[in-house]
């Protein structure tokens, strides 16, 4: 039976309605999906090590292994957080785990579109870093981001200003550290979005857990988004 209706998803960065930026998000979309099999086979035996060993392995081992990995959010994942950040009239943006900076564009452009402001993103590994104020720059978005380089819990320190929107999308065992440190930032009505929370159920229970007690000043709900996505709202 035909169906009355397409089942075929947006191109990337279609909800932008920027040809520059699409064209970016399509190239970077299209590299990352080359490189499934390369995490598989990276990723798994790392962590089968950990296992046996019975030590995970730290933040800057991953990062190691992953330094010309994308990892990035799915086509959706960006639309969604290009949609919330417009609704919510978002001009300050964190992101941790930049990688290549592929959420950084969607959140960037959604700055741009909102009249200004600042994405400050941090990645660990230098050619990340590099690359991600590449792509920025093609995008014609390096005005509204600031990639800082190093570890998360060093480089988004301090005073950051009134957070209207969150990403966590690094390595799983500083989820709960950033967000115990930055929550307290994210201004009443602001979004955290949380990745691969299927995908790490086990890493990342705490994290959810966490968010999931309005003790801690969050409302959040785990969406069946890719690979998992924890949404949560600051109440």
């Amino acid at each position: 039976m035909k169906l009355p209706f397409s089942l075929e998803l947006s191109p990337p960065g279609a909800v932008i309605g920027d040809p520059r930026v699409q064209a970016v998000l399509k190239r970077l979309h299209g590299a990352a999906a080359g490189q499934r099999l390369q995490i598989v086979r990276r990723f798994v035996p790392a962590l089968l090590r950990g296992s046996l060993l019975r030590r995970r392995p730290s933040a800057a081992e991953m990062s190691e292994i992953a330094k010309d990995l994308y990892l990035p959010l799915s086509p959706e994942q960006g639309a969604l957080c290009y949609l919330v950040a417009r609704a919510l009239g978002a001009r300050r943006i964190v992101e941790f785990g930049t990688s290549f900076g592929i959420s950084t564009i969607y959140f960037a452009a959604a700055v741009r579109d909102n009249g200004g402001g600042l994405v400050i993103g941090t990645e660990l590994v230098p050619e990340k870093v590099a690359q991600a104020r590449a792509n920025l720059r093609e995008a014609g978005l390096e005005a509204f981001a600031e990639i800082r380089e190093g570890d998360a819990l060093q480089t988004l320190q301090g005073p950051l200003g009134a957070i209207d929107m969150m990403l966590l999308d690094g390595w799983k065992d500083l989820y709960l550290p950033i967000i115990r440190m930055l929550g307290p930032q994210v201004r009443p009505g602001g979004v955290v979005i949380g990745d691969n929370i299927f995908t790490f159920k086990r890493d990342l229970a705490p994290y959810v857990a966490y968010m999931q007690d309005p003790a801690n000043g969050f409302r959040s709900s785990t969406l069946h988004l890719a690979d998992g996505t924890e949404f949560s709202v600051r109440v």
